[in-house]
C-alpha cells in the first residue's frame, strides 16, 4: 500500500475522531476552565479578610498545584488514581470516571489554573481611576466590576486566552493516554495495523497544524475587531 493510499484511507477516520472527541473536549474544557478561571481570579484579587482568607488560600493552592505538575500526571491521577481513593462509609469503591469525563475535568482544571493568572493580570492592569470614576457616579463595586472592569479586562486577556485555547486543542492528544479514542489515539491504532507510524504521525500532525492555523487566523480576526472597538470608544 502506497503512502497516498494510507493517507486517503486514514484521513476520514482521523477527521471523524477530531470532530467526535478532539474539538468537543477542547471546547467544553475551555468553557468550564474559563468559568473556573474568572472565579479564581476574582477570589484572588478580593480584599476581604476573616474566614474568606481560607477560601483564598484554597484557590492559591489550586493554582499552584495545577501549574506545578505535568498535565499528563494530572490525567493519570484523575483517571487511574481516583478509583483507589477509598474512604469507608463515604466512597468505599473510590471515584470511577469515564475517560471522557476524566479528561474534561482534568483539562478544565488545568486550563482554569493557567487562565486565572491571565485574567487576574488583565483585571489588575485596568487603572484605578476607572474604579474611582465609577464610584463617583454612585455605582456599586459589583456593577463597576461587571460593567466597567471585566469588559476592558476581556479585551486585554483575549490574545493570551486565545493562545491558551490553541494550546488546549494540542494538549487533547494526551487524552489518548487514558483511552479516549480521539485523533491521536486513532492514528496510533491505524499505525498498529498498517505498520506505518511515521506516515500516520506526520498525517495527524498535519491535521493539528491545519486546525491550529485556522484558530490562529480566527484569533487575529477577533483581535482586530476588538482593537477597532476599543479605538472607537
Amino acid at each position: 500500500m502506497s503512502a497516498w493510499d494510507i493517507i486517503r484511507d486514514a484521513t476520514p477516520q482521523l477527521v471523524s475522531a477530531c470532530i467526535a472527541y478532539t474539538i468537543p473536549i477542547a471546547i467544553v474544557s475551555f468553557i468550564i476552565g474559563l468559568t473556573i478561571a474568572v472565579i479564581t481570579a476574582l477570589v484572588k484579587i478580593s480584599h476581604r479578610g476573616g474566614l474568606f482568607n481560607i477560601v483564598k488560600a484554597f484557590f492559591y493552592f489550586y493554582v499552584w498545584l495545577f501549574r506545578s505538575t505535568p498535565l499528563l500526571v494530572q490525567l493519570f491521577i484523575v483517571f487511574f488514581g481516583l478509583p483507589y481513593l477509598r474512604i469507608a462509609g463515604i466512597i468505599p469503591d473510590g471515584i470511577r470516571l469515564t475517560p471522557v469525563v476524566a479528561g474534561i475535568i482534568t483539562f478544565s482544571l488545568n486550563t482554569g489554573a493557567y487562565a486565572s493568572e491571565t485574567i487576574r493580570g488583565a483585571i489588575l492592569s485596568i487603572p484605578d481611576g476607572q474604579w474611582e470614576a465609577a464610584y463617583s457616579l454612585g455605582m456599586t463595586k459589583r456593577k463597576v466590576l461587571w460593567r466597567i472592569i471585566l469588559p476592558q479586562a476581556s479585551r486585554v486577556s483575549l490574545p493570551p486566552l486565545s493562545n491558551e485555547f490553541i494550546g488546549l486543542v494540542k494538549d487533547t492528544s494526551l487524552a489518548a493516554s487514558i483511552t479516549i479514542v480521539e485523533m491521536f489515539e486513532v492514528s496510533q491504532q491505524i499505525a498498529a495495523e498498517n505498520y506505518q507510524p511515521l506516515i500516520m504521525y506526520i498525517l495527524v500532525a498535519a491535521i493539528y497544524a491545519v486546525i491550529c492555523s485556522v484558530l490562529t487566523i480566527l484569533q487575529s480576526y477577533l483581535e482586530k475587531r476588538v482593537s477597532r472597538y476599543s479605538v472607537s470608544n
